[in-house]
C-alpha cells in the first residue's frame, strides 16, 4: 500500500504534519477531513506530487487583488500579526479562488515560510507582486509597499478599463454588421436568385459576384471552410504566438501597424515607467527591478531591449545610454531618465513620464474611437449598398422586359 504525506490544519487552526498508508490520496483526504481537519496538502512518498489543493493557476481580476492589497497594508500599518492578517483577508474577500490561495499562503506561512516565498506558489502573483513584497519585508516597510502595489494596480486597472472602453463600441458595430451582411447573404439573397432564374435574365458582374459568395457561403463545404478556416487560423496564431519566437515576431511589427501601433508603444512605455517607479520607489535594487520590469511588461521586443540595457548597467554604464540607443523610448523618456539618475530622483521622473504617456493613451484612444466609429457605419452602409443595388439591377432588367413584352 503507497504511502502520503499530508499537511493539515487541526480545528485551533495549527499545522500539524505527517504520513500514512492509504489505498489512494483521495481516501486518506476524507478520512482526515471526517475526522474534523483541514487538508491543505496530500503526496505520495518516493514520487511526484499529487495534489496541492490550493496550488491554483489562472487569472483572478485585478480589482480584487487591488483590494486585498489595500487592505493587508491597513491592517498591517494598524500592526495585526501576518497569520492574523491572512485569516481576516481570507474571510474578507469575495473571490473563492482567491480566499483558497489565502488560506494556502496563511499556511505556508504558519510553517516557517516568508510571505513573498509563499505567494510564489502561487501563478496569480506576477514577480512584480512578489519582488515587491520581498523588499517591503527586506526593508520592514511591507504596509508602505502594499500600499503602492495597490496603487499601481489600480492605475494598470484603469488604463485596461479605458482600452476596454473605446473598443466596446467599435467591436459592437463589427459584429452587428458581420451578423447583418451574413443574414443577408445566405438569407435574402437566395430568395432573389430563384427570382432571376424564373425569367434568365443575364446578371451584371456585381450580381454575379454576390451570387458566387451567397452559394458558397450557402453550402455545405463553403460553409465549413468558413467556419474550420476562421477557428483554425484563430488556433494556429494563438499557437504560433504562444512560441519565443512568434511572440517576438508579433510583438515587433505589432508596434508597426497604423495607429494602432503607436497606442501599442505608448502602453509599452507607460507600464515600463510606471512599473520601475514603483520597484525603486519601494527600495528594490535597481538590476533587479529591471529584470522584473522586462518580465512584467508583455512585449519580447521591450523584454530584450531592457535586460541588454541591464547588462549595460551592471558594467557601469547610465539607464539613459542603453535606452537611447535601441531606439524604442522616445527622446524626452530617454532625457528625463537621465536628469532622473542625475539627481538621484530617478523614481520620480519615472512616474511622471508614466503619468503623461498615460494621459496620453487615454487621449489617442478617444481620438481612435471617434475616428473608427464613423468609418465602420460607413463601411457597413457600403457593404449593405453594394448588396442592395446588386440585387436591383437584374430587377431593373427584369421590369423592362415585361415592360417590352406588354407593348408587343
Amino acid at each position: 500500500m503507497p504511502v502520503f504525506v499530508y499537511v493539515y490544519k487541526d480545528k485551533a487552526g495549527k499545522v500539524h504534519r505527517g504520513r500514512r498508508e492509504a489505498d489512494n490520496e483521495k481516501v486518506l483526504t476524507k478520512n482526515l477531513q471526517d475526522a474534523g481537519y483541514w487538508v491543505t496538502q496530500v503526496t505520495r512518498e518516493g514520487g511526484a506530487k499529487k495534489k496541492k489543493k490550493f496550488q491554483i493557476g489562472g487569472k483572478i481580476k485585478l480589482n480584487h487583488l487591488s483590494i486585498f492589497c489595500r487592505q493587508f497594508a491597513t491592517m498591517i500599518n494598524a500592526g495585526v500579526s501576518l497569520v492574523r492578517c491572512l485569516s481576516v483577508l481570507e474571510k474578507q474577500t469575495s473571490n473563492v479562488r482567491l480566499q483558497e490561495i489565502v488560506r494556502d499562503v496563511q499556511t505556508r506561512v504558519e510553517a516557517g515560510e516568508t510571505l513573498s516565498r509563499a505567494l510564489s506558489h502561487h501563478s496569480i502573483f506576477s514577480q512584480l507582486f512578489i519582488g515587491l513584497v520581498r523588499a517591503g519585508e527586506i526593508g520592514g516597510v511591507l504596509d508602505e509597499t502594499l500600499d503602492r502595489l495597490s496603487q499601481f494596480l489600480e492605475a494598470d486597472l484603469k488604463l485596461k478599463q479605458k482600452i476596454k472602453a473605446a473598443m466596446t463600441y467599435p467591436v459592437l458595430v463589427l459584429i452587428v454588421a458581420f451578423l447583418i451582411v451574413t443574414g443577408l447573404v445566405t438569407f435574402i439573397v437566395p430568395k432573389f436568385i430563384e427570382i432571376f432564374k424564373d425569367f434568365n435574365v443575364e446578371m451584371p458582374a456585381p450580381t454575379a459576384l454576390l451570387i458566387a459568395v451567397s452559394k458558397f457561403m450557402t453550402s455545405k463545404s463553403g460553409a465549413l471552410i468558413l467556419i474550420g478556416g476562421g477557428f483554425g487560423s484563430v488556433a494556429a496564431f494563438k499557437k504560433f504566438k504562444s512560441t519565443k519566437f512568434g511572440k517576438r515576431i508579433y510583438d515587433k511589427y505589432k508596434m508597426k501597424m497604423p495607429v494602432f501601433g503607436k497606442l501599442s508603444h505608448m502602453i509599452a512605455v507607460a507600464r515600463f515607467s510606471r512599473t520601475l517607479a514603483t520597484l525603486l520607489t519601494s527600495g528594490v535594487p535597481i538590476l533587479q527591478a529591471m529584470e522584473t520590469v522586462a518580465h512584467a511588461i508583455d512585449n519580447e521586443t521591450f523584454t530584450e531591449t531592457i535586460m541588454k540595457a541591464r547588462a549595460r548597467i551592471r558594467e557601469g554604464d547610465p539607464i539613459g545610454e542603453p535606452l537611447e540607443k535601441s531606439g524604442l523610448f522616445p527622446p524626452m523618456v530617454v532625457q528625463m531618465i537621465s536628469i532622473g539618475e542625475e539627481t538621484g530622483a530617478l523614481d520620480q521622473m519615472l512616474g511622471k513620464v508614466a503619468d503623461f504617456y498615460e494621459a496620453e493613451v487615454e487621449t489617442q484612444l478617444e481620438q481612435l474611437a471617434a475616428a473608427i466609429e464613423p468609418l465602420m457605419i460607413v463601411g457597413l452602409g457600403g457593404v449593405v449598398g453594394f448588396i442592395v443595388i446588386s440585387m436591383f439591377l437584374p430587377l431593373i432588367a427584369i421590369v423592362s422586359q415585361l415592360s417590352g413584352g406588354d407593348d408587343s
